[in-house]
């Protein structure tokens, strides 16, 4: 056997060995809680019974928006929305925030919350992102 050889096969060895004690030592991933309101997808209770409130607890939107909804140094209060929103609308922003970047009326909180994105909750269901808007209308 070479030096060559020799090199490698002690370089293998080396990393066969700390690879079995990664796999031994690994400890199990949990999935962050943002705040105790926070309930990950795979518990939350079947939405065809959640009201507005409830779907916005469980997708964390208190998380940014803050517990009362009246806004925090991350996200606008969702308050009076009915002045700037049909239900429609809310709807369609809920479910793609990106399509609605060039709208003017973005210029203000996009200098205010610099860096902070409103993410897109197109993967939840239509009627889910209806009960929201509509909760979010009688504020």
């Amino acid at each position: 056997m070479t030096n060559a050889q020799k090199w490698v096969a002690a370089f293998l060895g080396l990393f066969l060995i700390l690879f079995i004690l990664g796999r031994v030592t690994k400890e199990e991933e949990t999935t962050p809680v943002m705040n105790e309101n926070y309930v990950p997808q795979q518990q939350q209770p079947s939405s065809q019974d959640a009201d507005g409130l409830t779907l916005i607890k469980q997708n964390g939107c208190i998380t940014c928006h803050g517990q009362d909804l009246n806004g925090t140094k991350m996200a606008p209060a969702l308050v009076n929305i009915k002045e700037h929103w049909t239900r429609d609308g809310l709807l369609n922003y809920l479910r793609n925030p990106s399509a609605y970047s060039g709208d003017s009326r973005f210029d203000e909180y996009r200098e205010k919350y610099k860096g902070i994105v409103m993410p897109s909750y197109g993967n939840l269901d239509v009627k889910d992102l209806g009960k929201i808007a509509e909760y979010l209308q009688t504020r």
